[in-house]
């Protein structure tokens, strides 16, 4: 059975940091494309980062120069490194995966619509 397991999350105060992970558990072959989503309480859930397997990433403006993900494929392991954190990162972070990618650009893609194993989720609190 596959499964995404996040850790990582806390509290912490403005202009603190925190890095979640996300391991993968099972047959990871389905891992193509890899990102972090969150959702705060009252809101719908966002996009924030992902990472394709041949090592692309996106970022969501909100987060851009602020967060940073990394993949170990050897250890089928995600990492969201944030820093320069905000009382408006507060959210709950899921991992997610996704079997497929596109070619556009002259680099692969992640679609965000693709994403279809989820995590439980790691609550991130960040106070002001």
């Amino acid at each position: 059975q596959v499964q995404e397991v996040e850790s990582g999350g806390g509290s912490v105060q403005s202009g603190g940091s925190l890095r979640l992970s996300c391991a993968a558990s099972g047959d990871t072959s389905y891992r193509q494309c890899m990102a972090w989503f969150r959702q705060a309480p009252g809101k719908e859930r966002e996009f924030v980062s992902s990472i394709t397997i041949t090592g692309t990433t996106n970022y969501a403006d909100s987060v851009k120069g602020r967060f940073t993900i990394s993949q170990d494929n050897a250890k089928n392991t995600l990492t969201l490194q944030m820093n320069s954190l905000k009382p408006e990162d507060t959210a709950m972070y899921y991992c997610a995966a996704a079997p497929s990618m596109y070619y556009s650009g002259g680099y692969y893609h992640c679609r965000t619509a693709d994403f279809g194993y989820w995590g439980q989720g790691t609550q991130v609190t960040v106070s002001s």
